[in-house]
């Protein structure tokens, strides 16, 4: 049996990369018409001329915040905000959606009919599942689509289910010792929770040898603790949104981009890809006409890691989730927003990257803008704080600094100060 799911996983990188933008006009025109929202973010745009990665990146980054708005703006007469293609008999959708969640805001998510809607069947069986497993689910079936994203690329990819869902741990070992999955799909919390009072009860759950966790963190040391107790865990990057992003192989290198996305990693309060390599915001335009989002910010970090992976999947690697890219803060009883930043930065063309540092005391706050810059005019400093102060009404002290001065860690706004 090969460990891929399909051959799309090891094509050559410049095939799949064709086939991306080639998919892109169609996609984008099929916003335009079909989703009463991107049809206005996108006025005007000519989605045949939308065949390269800077073309896309000429488009507008749609934001969480936003498709929120929109959804509560049109409650009474679409859910989805506009931005769905399917819906139910009330809706504006004309094909059938299968079920509907709700994810905090509210936001609510359609599921369309394709088998594996959420794309994670590659995920799942990059983490060792296979047709025929019984596969233990522990994530919600209760408003959140988590539960069936997992489910659905289960089924898609052969296995049988136990909707585990979450809670009721004692419940859920008893279902595990008698029916002897071959592994658990859920949070990595709640997966040590149950081999903890496993261990702790005498309850045999020695079938369980793999995993695939999400929606926390997974460090190492929990992976070798789960892995000394004989499971291996492996690790997934999924949103409500977009479904399947990224995911773990048993190389352990990084997270492989899904073969259903193009993915952007852009400056934080911008649109602006960064240099591969630089830690910025995942952009996500995914090819699910049902959900056609194009150039979404899941607010994440995240920077591709370089080389191929040594599993002879062929498509990026990210490193993982890196932290947030919303860094507003308030200064002064002002809010300051990396949008801001960036405006200073593009007022100013010798500038290459800039980092506001806030810190002090609450109430005595002091802000400095760290630049870099590799030949600086006559001038610069004051020039760029009249800048800060114009855009943000904030004073602000400037420092000059050579370029890679300041660190890869995708922070625009840094909040130093002490809060005790």
């Amino acid at each position: 049996m090969t460990e891929t799911l399909d051959a799309l996983e090891t094509r050559a990188p410049a095939t799949r990369e064709a086939a991306l933008l080639a998919a892109l006009p169609a996609q984008i025109g099929h916003a335009q018409q079909h989703s009463a929202a991107f049809g206005a973010i996108l006025a005007g745009v000519d989605a045949g001329a939308v065949t390269s990665r800077a073309a896309l990146a000429g488009l507008p980054v749609t934001r969480k915040s936003e498709l929120l708005e929109r959804q509560k703006a049109q409650r009474a007469s679409d859910a989805f905000g506009g931005f769905a293609t399917i819906g139910w008999a009330s809706q504006a959708g004309a094909r059938r959606t299968r079920r509907v969640f709700q994810s905090p805001g509210p936001i609510y998510e359609p599921e369309g009919e394709a088998g594996d809607y959420w794309r994670m069947a590659r995920a799942i069986r990059a983490a060792g599942f296979r047709a025929g497993d019984l596969v233990h689910n522990s994530f919600s079936y209760h408003l959140t689509p988590a539960g069936s994203m997992m489910e659905t690329g289960a089924l898609a990819l052969g296995c049988t289910v136990f909707p585990g869902g979450v809670g009721n741990t004692e419940l859920q070992l008893q279902a595990i010792a008698e029916l002897k999955p071959a592994g658990y799909i859920g949070t990595p919390s709640f997966l040590k929770i149950l081999v903890d009072k496993a261990a702790e009860t005498g309850v045999d759950i020695g079938s369980v040898r793999k995993a695939l966790v999400s929606g926390e963190a997974f460090p190492p040391s929990l992976r070798d603790w789960l892995r000394e107790r004989g499971i291996e865990g492996y690790q997934c990057y999924a949103t409500a949104d977009l479904g399947l992003i990224a995911y773990e192989t048993p190389a352990r290198e990084g997270l492989v981009i899904d073969e259903g996305v193009v993915v952007e990693i852009v400056r934080p309060g911008t649109g602006d890809p960064v240099p591969d390599g630089e830690v910025g915001e995942l952009v996500i335009t995914t090819l699910n006409p049902d959900y056609p989002l194009i150039r979404f910010g899941t607010g994440d970090l995240s920077a591709v890691l370089p080389g191929a992976c040594p599993s002879g999947r062929s498509n990026t690697r990210i490193k993982g989730w890196l932290g947030r890219a919303d860094q507003t803060t308030k200064v002064r009883g002002m809010f300051v927003h990396p949008s801001q930043v960036a405006e200073v930065v593009r007022r100013h063309p010798a500038l290459l990257r800039a980092r506001l540092v806030v810190e002090g005391e609450m109430a005595n706050d002091r802000m400095t803008l760290k630049v870099e810059v590799a030949d600086a005019p006559a001038g610069l400093a004051e020039q760029v704080a009249h800048s800060v102060r114009d855009v943000t009404k904030l004073r602000a002290e400037v420092e000059l600094l050579a370029p890679g001065s300041l660190p890869n860690d995708g922070k625009v706004i840094e909040d130093a100060r002490s809060y005790h």
